[in-house]
Order: structure tokens, then C-alpha cells, then sequence
């Protein structure tokens, strides 16, 4: 396993998160179809990927209304684990309760959402603190202050941010910066070789202000792990026969799978593998969210750390995932074009 900064801070994490979406008792709707693993089933994840050298572990308020939560604190009991020794990150914004207030960006919302977090999971602190979604009514000042009073108040060690758009994440920068409160040092945001969209303009800001990157749902949920095809077959309970989610352009999806079957069967491992391993070779890549329902799902994910594409496997790979040419990145590249770094000699 390896590990990688977490944004610009001195806190290191292993390239594969493990996800707890997956973690619950009993859920319905969504989150039944997203999965149930029990406490039994939790300890046995989180023990086998602790083995395998994960150190960090990504849950949330919402998932499965707490449960998830909880099951991650108990199970860090029952194994005994050092509080020090891993890295654990939720995040607070969905909906749990049906007040007006019980969901959002608010002060009062990330107050509440803080105090609850802690007591589900049995902890004096969180480690990684996200704002789950983007709120389009509560100021991004009123957000970022109260995030930095839990970061003073030691409640809260980082802060970062899921699913907002650059622009908003800039703004966030630059009030932080200008009032001196704690900064977004993450972003969580979808990525796989078949919806490459993040490269359009998150990717150079996360570059530009030197923040991490948790990739979210690097098998489009499931539909990259090669058991689907084009007609829509695929094993019998799967989440996306349920849970249609994220949007992926099939055609492309498609055209991605076969390429990377062939890889895979080059190498005698599952699509699957080379999918995360494709998602794990991006340089502004942090860390990547594996979320599973058996352990031998997950052993299969953890062991995409121990692949290397080839260069002319990554070459085929980019060529047939690569994004459609759009606005105004075809006039940046034809204008900007001649300003890479490079050795400038003035015409004779």
C-alpha cells in the first residue's frame, strides 16, 4: 500500500479509502440497495483492510441514517484499534431529521451534525470533516466559519468539501485566506475512466491550490467492474439493477470495458483491477473510495494497488476514454498552445 499527502497537510493516507456506504444493519429505499453489511460483516472489512495497509476509512451522517457511523466506531473497539493509527473522515449536510434545519451548510446544521457524529462513532474527534453537498442558500462564510471554530475547538483536525463546483471552491479559498480560517484541504468528487469530467476544470484548481483528491464511485457504481454489458445484463442483485447511479455515457462505458478486458485478461486479473488501478495512476489523485458488500469483493479492490499499468497501456486506456473536445478548452489549447515551458529563442 501506498501513501499519499492529504492535500497540502502533513497528514498521510493509503491511496485506497475504505468506504462504509455499504455499512448497515438494516436499510431501505436507496440505501437497502446500496447494501447491508452487519457488524459481523463491518469487522471483517475493516480488519481485512487495515491488514492490507488502509489506514483511512470514509463514512457519513446520512448513510443509512447513522448506522454506518455507528457500525465504523463500534467496530474500531471491538478490533482494538489505535485511535492514532487511522484516519477516519465523515461528513455532515443531508437530511437527518424532517425539521427545515436538520439538513444543509448551516452553522447550526454543521454544529448539531458534529456533536451527533462523535457520539455515534464513539470519538472525541474527526479527523477529516466534509461538507457533503453544495448548499445554494447558506453564505460560504457562514460555512467556513463554523468549520473553523470546530478545527480550533479540536473537534475537527481538516475540513473539506464533496461534490462543489471550482468556482465555489475558490471563493471558499479566498475567504479563508482573507479571515484566516481553516481551508478546504480535500474535495470528494466523482471520477472513473468512463466520466473523466473532472479534468476540465477541478483538476487544474487542485493543482493550482495543492488540495487532495478522494475519488468517489471509481467503478461507476459497478458498471466499470466488467459483470454488466451493453444490454443491461448483470449479476442478480447488483446496485445498479436498483440504483441506476452515476450517470455514465454508455457508450463510452462500453467501449472502456472492452478495452480494459483486454488488459485484464492479459494480465489474468478482473476489469475491475484495471479500472481502479487506471483511477490510482492519475497524479492528482489522493486516494480512491472503495465501497463493497463481501470481503472477497473487497480483497479483489485492494488489490489494484499492486498494479502498474504500462505506459502503452495507459496510452490505449486515455485514447478511448479520452473527453470529447468542448468549450473553452479547444481555444485554450489552440491559443495557449505555444506557452508550455520551454527554451525560448527569439526569431532571427
Amino acid at each position: 500500500m501506498k501513501y499519499r499527502r492529504l492535500g497540502r497537510t502533513g497528514l498521510y493516507v493509503s491511496e485506497i479509502c475504505l468506504g462504509a456506504m455499504t455499512f448497515a444493519e438494516q436499510s431501505t429505499g436507496m440505501w437497502g440497495a446500496i447494501g447491508a453489511v452487519d457488524q459481523a460483516g463491518t469487522d471483517a472489512m475493516i480488519e481485512r483492510a487495515l491488514a492490507a495497509g488502509v489506514n483511512f476509512i470514509d463514512t457519513a451522517d446520512v448513510y443509512s441514517a447513522g448506522q454506518s457511523e455507528r457500525l465504523v466506531g463500534q467496530s474500531l473497539r471491538n478490533l482494538g484499534v489505535k485511535r492514532s493509527d487511522v484516519v477516519i473522515a465523515t461528513k455532515v449536510y443531508g437530511e437527518m431529521g424532517r425539521g427545515p434545519n436538520d439538513r444543509g451548510a448551516s452553522r447550526g446544521h454543521i454544529m448539531d451534525g458534529v456533536k451527533a457524529s462523535l457520539e455515534r462513532m464513539g470519538l472525541d474527534h474527526i479527523d477529516l470533516f466534509q461538507i457533503h453537498a453544495n448548499d445554494p442558500i447558506t453564505p460560504v462564510e457562514e460555512t467556513l466559519r463554523a468549520l473553523d471554530d470546530l478545527v480550533s475547538q479540536g473537534l475537527v483536525r481538516y475540513i473539506g468539501c464533496s461534490n462543489w463546483a471550482a468556482w465555489k471552491m475558490m471563493k471558499a479559498h479566498g475567504i479563508s485566506e482573507r479571515l484566516g480560517y481553516a481551508r478546504f484541504e480535500t474535495v470528494q468528487s466523482y471520477y472513473s475512466i468512463a466520466g473523466r469530467d473532472l479534468e476540465r476544470d477541478i483538476v487544474p484548481m487542485l493543482e493550482d491550490q495543492q488540495m487532495g483528491l478522494m475519488v468517489w464511485s471509481p467503478l461507476a457504481g459497478g458498471l466499470l467492474s466488467g459483470k454488466f454489458g451493453p444490454e443491461g445484463e448483470g449479476p442478480e442483485g447488483a446496485r445498479r439493477a436498483t440504483f441506476d447511479f452515476p450517470p455514465v455515457n454508455r457508450d463510452r462505458a462500453w467501449a472502456c470495458v472492452d478495452a480494459m478486458r483486454v488488459i485484464a485478461e492479459a494480465r489474468g486479473v478482473s476489469v475491475a483491477r484495471i479500472a481502479l488501478a487506471y483511477v490510482l495512476s492519475r497524479p492528482f489523485v489522493t486516494t480512491v473510495i472503495i465501497g463493497a458488500r463481501t470481503v472477497e469483493q473487497l480483497d479483489d479492490n485492494l488489490a489494484a494497488a499492486e498494479i502498474d499499468l504500462t505506459p502503452e497501456e495507459l496510452a490505449t486506456l486515455d485514447e478511448v476514454s479520452a473527453l470529447p473536445p468542448e468549450y473553452p478548452g479547444w481555444m485554450l489549447d489552440r491559443q495557449g498552445g505555444q506557452r508550455v515551458p520551454r527554451p525560448f529563442k527569439p526569431k532571427s
